[in-house]
């Protein structure tokens, strides 16, 4: 079943077994914020295992760009298009969030984000390999992101 985040009455609900499902559902409703305020989109996600397309993609771009693998548990993903971007999400039970930004045209942006939900770790498969700055959220508290640029064609 998909759930319409909402950025104004934050929730835990598909977040409950993450040890930190509060920070997380902050982290996601800001997500959902942005891309409500930017984009006039309505933020929607569903149980990973009602979305593996989207996590195999993810976990297909990490591991042919950088070579990672997540250890994390997916609990909730999402896909949509806005703009002539196509984003894909993947919300971790540890608190991780990774994004995938893919621009449709030819030459456009396309990167991976992470985003660390304030009172988690940073992962151990990402620690030697990023750098992660500080964001404060009304919403997530103190968020931790870091980003590399997409090279191949997926």
């Amino acid at each position: 079943m998909s759930y319409l985040v909402d950025f104004e009455t934050v929730s835990t609900v598909g977040l409950e077994s993450s040890p930190v499902a509060d920070a997380l559902a902050g982290l996601r409703a800001n997500e959902a914020r942005y891309f409500r305020n930017k984009y006039d989109h309505a933020f929607t996600v569903s149980p990973a295992e009602q979305a593996p397309e989207v996590v195999e993609r993810i976990a297909h771009i990490l591991k042919e760009e950088r070579g990672l693998e997540i250890a994390a548990t997916p609990l909730e993903a999402t896909s949509f298009e806005v703009e002539g971007l196509r984003m894909d999400y993947v919300f971790y039970q540890s608190g991780l969030s990774i994004n995938v930004m893919y621009s449709i045209a030819d030459g456009g942006k396309r990167a991976v984000g992470f985003k660390l939900a304030d009172g988690m770790e940073v992962p151990e498969e990402l620690a030697a390999s990023f750098k992660f700055a500080r964001q404060k959220s009304k919403l997530a508290g103190v968020i931790r992101g870091s980003y590399f640029v997409i090279k191949g064609q997926y």
